[in-house]
């Protein structure tokens, strides 16, 4: 049995949660035989599942070896001896034996189980029906999901549609275009059923937005440029907007505003029990973490002269930030030199509570500008230049720079590939999207990686699940 995929009931199954769905529960666990009895067992397993993405599987180690490091937008950082199995990650020379693989697949079912739960238990409570639906669409909306970041990295893998009656959890692989049905299923569902907004205390939950959001990004993978095209006409009109201060959209302070989709919020409250070390591995080392993920040089040069997101998103040792903080190398002469700026939290406030390092830096999963870049590249593909480059110059002038005016199809899609990596830098998307436009070992071989094309655009299934499977899980081709 595959045990990897299974969370341990009874850390979910807890009572008495503070009104905040972020926070995680102090009170004693009851049993499992007991819970999913009330309105607020229901509750409580749905705050759980949004407080499980602040785990290390879903915003550690795993989700920056993964998502980050592969691609030409980082280098491993810390110093050369720290955590050395992460060079194999930067140089495409790891293999399916590789613990991250195995922290990731584990993760990402870890938080499908916890969605399964809650559709499968939640239904027969007797409970406030909208609100029944509610918790229910923003499970289907976090399946979708957690199966979204799996398809990218592994390609098919087990579709676990419910909780098995024999408790086994040891099936086949599902194809690609079978995981992709299954999901788009699981966001279409939460998208009718989930909140345009939310008010007070509930901020920062699933919305019809984020369920459309990530569908628009789903078919953008799929290279289904009328769909895209027509979820992001819709999401442009929920309220969304880009915030006016790029560096200020990533400062504590202004969590959740009018440019957040989604986000994953990681709080240094006084038990230090909703803080997560996201910020805390890429922090500047020696200074504010542990200095993982630099900001490639290849990044730096990424940016056009003026771009004001160069400065708020690369921390160069020796400046000073508007906060005041001088960024320093730390004790050792082999640390970075650059750091990943949207993660700093200022000294003021970064040790709050006596937490993690950067405790307060959220995890922004999908921001406007995302579908702002994605319009601009359905409505390219779809042969609309001039609707492209109204979506492509609102996220250049918010960035200081002029607008372009190029119209030819293959100038303007390079363009627009241009402008999602120095938009999107350092947030998860820029290993992927060279995937998606077929051009990463064209672009990750000139940077002297050992990628394979054919091989690594989707990672190996952990030697660890296949063995557990006792071979029912088949490995992928070249691993």
């Amino acid at each position: 049995m595959k045990r990897e995929l299974i969370i341990t009931f009874l850390l979910m199954a807890t009572i008495g949660c503070n009104d905040d769905f972020l926070e995680i529960p102090l009170e004693d666990a009851v049993p499992a035989e007991e819970f999913f009895a009330t309105q607020e067992h229901a509750l409580e397993a749905t705050n759980q599942m949004y407080a499980y993405q602040i785990e290390w599987f879903t915003s550690g180690f795993p989700y920056t070896g993964v998502l980050q490091i592969p691609s030409d937008d980082s280098d491993k950082g810390s110093n050369p001896g720290d955590a050395a199995f992460l060079n194999d990650f930067n140089n495409f020379t790891f293999n399916s034996s590789a613990f991250l693989f195995d922290n990731y697949w584990t993760g990402q079912f870890r938080g499908i189980n916890f969605a399964n739960q809650i559709l499968v238990n939640v239904p027969g409570i007797n409970m406030d029906e909208t609100l029944k639906t509610r918790l229910l669409a923003e499970a289907r909306f976090f399946r979708g999901y957690h199966y979204f970041n799996l398809v990218r990295a592994f390609g098919g893998v087990p579709i676990y549609d419910t909780l098995p009656e024999d408790g086994v959890y040891n099936i086949p692989r599902n194809s690609v275009d079978e995981v992709y049905d299954f999901l788009i299923a699981d966001l279409v569902a939460a998208a009718e059923d989930l909140p345009v907004s939310y008010s007070g205390e509930d901020i920062g939950r699933a919305t019809r937005g984020a369920a459309k959001g990530f569908l628009a990004k789903v078919y953008m993978y799929r290279g289904d440029w009328t769909q895209v095209l027509s979820l992001t006409e819709e999401v442009k009109g929920l309220g969304f907007d880009l915030f006016p201060d790029y560096y200020q959209l990533f400062r504590p302070e202004n969590e959740f505003n009018v440019e957040s989709i989604f986000e994953v919020q990681s709080i240094a409250d006084a038990g230090c029990l909703g803080d997560s070390q996201y910020g805390q591995h890429q922090g500047v080392r020696g200074q504010f973490g542990w200095g993982f993920n630099s900001p490639s040089e290849d990044l730096v040069n990424a940016y056009e002269p003026g771009d004001l997101r160069m400065d708020a998103t690369i921390l160069f040792v020796g400046e000073t930030t508007p906060e005041g903080d001088l960024i320093t190398a730390g004790n050792n002469p082999d640390n970075p030199t650059r750091y990943n700026q949207k993660v700093y939290i200022p000294e003021a406030q970064h040790r709050r509570n006596n937490c993690r390092q950067n405790a307060d830096a959220n995890l922004k999963i999908l921001r406007f500008a995302d579908i702002l870049l994605m319009n601009a590249e359905a409505n390219n593909e779809l042969g609309n230049a001039s609707a492209a480059l109204e979506s492509l110059n609102r996220i250049r002038n918010r960035a200081g720079l002029a607008d372009i005016s190029v119209t030819d199809q293959n100038d303007l899609r390079t363009a627009i590939w241009r402008e999602r990596r120095v938009e999107l830098a350092l947030e998860g998307d820029r290993f992927l999207d060279l995937v998606r436009q077929g051009r990463a070992g064209e672009v990750l071989k000139a940077h002297g990686t050992q990628f394979t094309d054919g091989v690594h655009e989707i990672f190996p299934i952990p030697q660890n699940q296949i063995n557990l499977s006792n071979g029912v899980l088949v490995q992928n081709p070249g691993y």
